[in-house]
């Protein structure tokens, strides 16, 4: 069909005419029949639903993390072992973690689903050249709609003909000021970047006033909320915490199947008997596998998530926890989140910039008897100067209208009457042929230099992000009783009034707290540059670059990814570039946060590491949000940082014990079969051992955590945690060694003693480590929670006194020599203060070489 190849460019650009023509339709619209089959061969005009799966299939996708996997694979370990309690532990801790997660992503999907409810359930069509009343969802390209004021807009249109139209376009650009559209084929919409044209209305926004006839160019998708609503339904990339968490989990993979496959290899060539070789192989990998992390992690962030929402913070994402601990970029919407949303008058100046109160009190009188819509710049001036009018009196009245883009008020005071003149500023400086000055009662002739000097301070003040009016006024006959669009001549202009969305109060300390914390600052605006940069001044932001939307979709990701170091504003973009800006932020490597509370602000936070919304955002916003902030104060947001870290903090400690200490001792055992004649532990041993090691971490997530590891970001680093291991787990295993030697050459240990002292031994080595691990202080200095010292001794007694018990015997164990228990005791001492150096060593050298990019990302933009 030939309606359905007009192009772009025929659509929106050009003579509205020639869109009309395109689409095979005129300002009457189309016939019912014609409207009817393209509705056949379109499709509704409907934001389409996501495709579902059901449920189980959706549960069992959370099933395909690495880590989940090993932990199941070790849950049936267990069962073939018959440990009862370890299997059931292990399934328990992996079903309600999967289900957690499963029943907050299912919850998320719900978010796309809520644009539908911003379209108008009804609208005013012309079908068969006339107006019928119709269901939205049956608009197609080609119809003609008809909008007045109150009205939702149900689709993408440019418009034929309109009357004093205002337009709420919050929605998408999230902007307080109503927009001014008119449909001239003039108008500044020519080629223009589509969301800042002049002559277009778009799906979801609300008709404030007038009226206007409108051509529709796109339903449903193709419309400017349609991209959002497939941003929203996009599957967002793996946030900084999953993707850590699936990196350790393969790193857990292959350390463990290749010990395992080492110590079956090593029992089948000295022939042991091949049974008791699988189970006690099958007990090491169950030994290998940190099975208590999705508990830890689970109950770390549920403590965080806690602790958050008395800083009046709801966490809806558990893992955004750590994300937000994580993030080393913050990037922010401007209005609403770090100015008021509330336009205020910033001041009243003459055409020399000097401040001129005369200003303010003709445009307090015009905006008082005003009886046209009020726009939020009239509120300002009826908020900055109540004044008493009953000396004056109003006679006549000339409406806003978008030819003459201003309203003039007739009125009296003492027999005197005036003709008050209020709007854009060009065009009353156009109708002045005089001028008023501070401290001045007499007017001046406007003369070319005059003129010059009031262009450049419009000019000036509009580079310092004011939106201004201008004012002016004459005196008429007193006897004159109206007024008309004539006698808007031979003004005296009175100066210039400029109105600012203040920053809030609250913004500048937060923001210089996140930048404390090692946070760069990335500000992502509708609105454009100038008064971006007015708002910045005022918050003391370091602006390093800017990059308008037109010319950021001109540049490849690549070039994109080039120029986000030394960016710090991006003006004039619309929600999808904001969220690719984010995309190609993390391409980068870095963790992103975004803060926004409008639908269009909805892909950005859905493609976000972690979205953070306010109260009063729209539903769709705080749908796609991780983290809502109850406060619209983002100070906040920094405590919710220092919060994040402290959790993650807590999270690698278990993970550094697991991967040094625990593996160390995993090593130890898997090379012990080299020189023992039997087994150095039994299966059952070393899953009781496991078992106990586990018990004694449960208080991880209670544990302080040092003011050095909440002074800048952290994040997942697999290859920081094997640097680690690689340091620690040698060590572990050197003084395994020793305990060895001392066992077989020093007290001649027969196979029960072997067992149990060395069960005795890499108990104690891998329990009490935790005091080295748990800071990168010296652990004298930093003293560990109560509950973590209790439960990490309160193990070790457990281990020191169960093999002289009667259920230290049923587990194979005997009672140790007192000398020898003493010997243990030395070597647990001489392996702390080891792994005490080597850990200082370790952060010491890694200090020394921090990264470079590292570096950089925290002190970008």
């Amino acid at each position: 069909m030939a309606w359905e190849s007009a192009s772009e460019d025929e659509l929106w650009n050009g003579p509205v005419a020639r869109a009309l023509a395109s689409l095979e339709t005129d300002a009457d619209g189309l016939a019912a029949a014609q409207a009817e089959k393209r509705l056949a061969e379109h499709g509704a005009n409907r934001l389409l639903e996501r495709p579902r799966r059901r449920l189980v299939l959706e549960f069992l996708k959370r099933l395909r993390n690495p880590l989940v996997l090993t932990l199941l694979a070790c849950a049936a370990a267990a069962a073939l072992t018959r440990e009862q309690a370890s299997f059931t532990i292990i399934v328990v801790i992996v079903l309600l973690s999967v289900l957690l997660d499963f029943v907050q992503e299912h919850r998320a999907l719900m978010a796309a689903d809520r644009l539908r409810d911003r379209v108008a359930l009804r609208v005013t069509a012309m079908r068969d050249k006339a107006p019928k009343d119709i269901p939205a969802a049956d608009l197609v390209p080609g119809d003609v709609i008809l909008l007045e004021a109150g009205d939702l807009v149900p689709a993408d249109a440019r418009l034929i003909a309109s009357r004093d139209l205002y337009v709420n376009e919050a929605l998408l650009t999230g902007e307080p000021y109503p927009a001014e559209k008119r449909s001239d084929d003039a108008a500044d919409g020519q080629h223009a970047e589509r969301l800042a044209r002049a002559d277009a209305v778009f799906m979801g926004c609300s008709v404030i006033s007038g009226t206007a006839r409108a051509l529709v160019l796109a339903t449903g998708r193709a419309t400017q909320l349609g991209a959002i609503a497939d941003e929203m339904r996009r599957e967002p990339p793996p946030t900084a915490f999953a993707a850590g968490i699936r990196d350790f989990g393969m790193l857990v993979i292959r350390l463990t199947v290749l010990l395992v496959l080492f110590v079956l290899l090593v029992n089948l060539l000295f022939h042991r008997p091949l049974v008791e070789s699988f189970l006690f192989a099958l007990a090491l990998a169950v030994g290998l596998t940190p099975e208590l992390l999705p508990m830890i992690v689970s109950v770390t962030l549920a403590r965080g998530a806690i602790r958050m929402a008395r800083e009046q913070v709801i966490v809806k994402r558990m893992s955004a926890i750590h994300d937000l601990g994580s993030m080393d970029v913050f990037c922010s919407d401007k209005t609403g989140t770090l100015t008021q949303a509330r336009i205020e008058l910033a001041g009243e100046f003459d055409i020399r910039g000097e401040d001129c109160r005369d200003v303010l009190r003709w445009a307090y009188l015009n905006a008082s008897f005003e009886t046209g819509l009020k726009s939020p710049l009239d509120d300002a001036l009826l908020a900055a100067a109540p004044a008493d009018l009953t000396q004056w009196r109003k006679i006549d009245e000339v409406p806003f209208d978008f030819e003459r883009r201003r309203v003039s008020i007739l009125a009296e005071q003492d027999g005197r009457r005036y003709l008050i003149v209020k709007g854009a500023p060009e065009d009353l400086l156009m109708l002045s042929s005089g001028y008023r000055i501070a401290g001045s009662d007499g007017s001046h002739a406007f003369d070319e230099q005059a003129r010059a000097t009031a262009a450049d301070t419009l000019k000036r003040l509009g580079e310092q992000g004011y939106r201004v009016l201008g004012v002016g006024w004459r005196e008429v006959n007193p006897d004159r009783d109206h007024a008309g669009i004539a006698d808007e001549t031979a003004l005296t202009f009175a100066g210039f009034a400029a109105f600012v969305d203040p920053p809030k109060e609250t913004a500048r300390p937060a923001l210089d707290a996140l930048s404390r914390l090692g946070i760069s600052l990335k500000i992502i605006t509708g609105d454009n540059e100038w008064v971006t940069r007015h708002v910045c001044v005022a918050l003391g932001i370091r602006i390093q670059g800017v990059l308008n939307g037109p010319d950021l979709e001109k540049l490849t990701d690549e070039a994109l990814s080039a120029r986000l170091a030394r960016t710090t504003l991006f003006c004039r973009v619309n929600p999808a570039q904001k969220a690719r800006i984010i995309r190609v932020l993390r391409n980068r490597g870095h963790v992103v946060g975004y803060l926004g509370d409008g639908i269009n602000d909805a892909p950005s936070l859905h493609a976000a590491d972690v979205g953070l919304s306010v109260d009063g955002a729209a539903d769709v916003a705080k749908e796609a949000a991780a983290m809502i902030l109850l406060k619209q104060d983002l100070n906040v947001l920094a405590e919710g940082v220092r919060e994040g870290r402290r959790t993650f903090a807590n999270i690698m400690k278990y993970v550094m014990m697991g991967t040094s200490s625990n593996f160390g001792n995993m090593f130890s055992m898997a090379g012990a079969v080299l020189i023992l004649p039997f087994l150095p532990m039994l299966p059952v041993q070393v899953l009781l051992n496991n078992l106990l090691y586990d018990t004694s971490e449960i208080a991880i997530p209670l544990d302080r955590v040092d003011e050095k590891m909440i002074a800048r970001p952290y994040r997942w680093d697999i290859r920081q945690v094997r640097d680690f291991m690689l340091v620690l787990g040698p060590v572990s295993s050197m003084f395994d060694f020793l305990t060895f030697g001392l066992l077989l050459w020093g007290f001649r240990a027969s196979q029960g003693l072997f067992q149990t002292a060395w069960f005795v031994e890499s108990l104690m080595t891998q329990v009490l480590v935790i005091f080295v691990i748990r800071t990168r202080a010296r652990p004298w200095s930093s003293p560990a929670h109560p509950a973590l010292a209790a439960t990490a001794l309160g193990v070790v007694a457990l281990a020191v006194a169960l093999p002289y018990t009667a259920l230290g015997a049923w587990f194979g164990f005997v009672p140790l020599p007192v000398p020898l228990l003493l010997a243990l005791a030395g070597i647990t001492a001489a392996y702390l203060a080891v792994a005490e150096q080597a850990k200082h060593w370790y952060f010491s050298r890694r200090r020394g070489r921090r990264p470079r990019r590292q570096r950089a990302a925290s002190h970008m933009g």
